[in-house]
């Protein structure tokens, strides 16, 4: 029985663990999103005129913004060229 237990803990701590993981990563994706989406409004530009600058689909800088992309860095790369930033200046 003492078995059953300890296993079911180690089990709901692992989904727990897991659980906050994703939020985490979560977290930094909607932070990383809510950075290009000021930076692309104090330009004045819509997700369709930074998607094309950046050769990107609109529909993905939406996803980004969002916080519902986890951006590959060679995108990031795009997206800071197309908004005339350094890659550093979308995480601080």
């Amino acid at each position: 029985m003492l078995t059953i237990v300890c296993r079911l803990i180690v089990i709901i701590t692992i989904k727990s663990w897991t659980n906050m993981e994703i939020k985490m990563d979560k977290s930094i994706l909607k932070f990383f999103g809510k950075k290009i989406r000021t930076i692309r409004l104090e330009q004045k530009l819509s997700q369709e005129e930074l998607a094309y600058k950046a050769g990107l689909h609109r529909t993905y800088i939406g996803m980004i913004e969002r916080g519902e992309k986890n951006i590959s860095l060679l995108n990031i790369e795009k997206v800071a060229k197309a908004l005339g930033v350094k890659i550093q200046e979308l995480f601080i």
